[in-house]
């Protein structure tokens, strides 16, 4: 459990520092956060994911908001929970396991 949790906060300190000083303008920035598992198995990690936002100065409400989407163990819905994100046209969408990281990874290609 610790290895994935290094290497989804690794993932994100890939992809934080382009964002951070856009942490100071006026409109939040929305983010996509796109999981294979559920909510419930997770919480953790999100509360990692928001303290990364935190320190990199993204506040939750304020300066960003996150769009959670939760395939709740059901893999054939992937496909749909990214598209809705690419539809949703978030800046970023933050996919820590392999199976949501490539589903989003095929609909921001097409």
């Amino acid at each position: 459990m610790r290895r994935r949790e290094l290497i989804a906060a690794a993932g994100f300190a890939l992809i934080a520092p382009p964002f951070a000083a856009r942490a100071q303008q006026q409109s939040p920035l929305v983010v996509g956060f796109f999981h294979s598992a559920a909510l419930a198995t997770r919480e953790k990690q999100v509360a990692a994911f928001r303290e990364g936002l935190a320190e990199t100065g993204y506040i939750e409400g304020r300066s960003v908001v996150t769009e959670f989407r939760w395939a709740d163990g059901d893999y054939d819905r992937l496909p749909e929970l990214a598209s809705d994100l690419v539809r949703r046209q978030v800046a970023l969408i933050a996919a820590p396991t392999l199976p949501s990281a490539l589903a989003a990874k095929r609909r921001r290609q097409q």
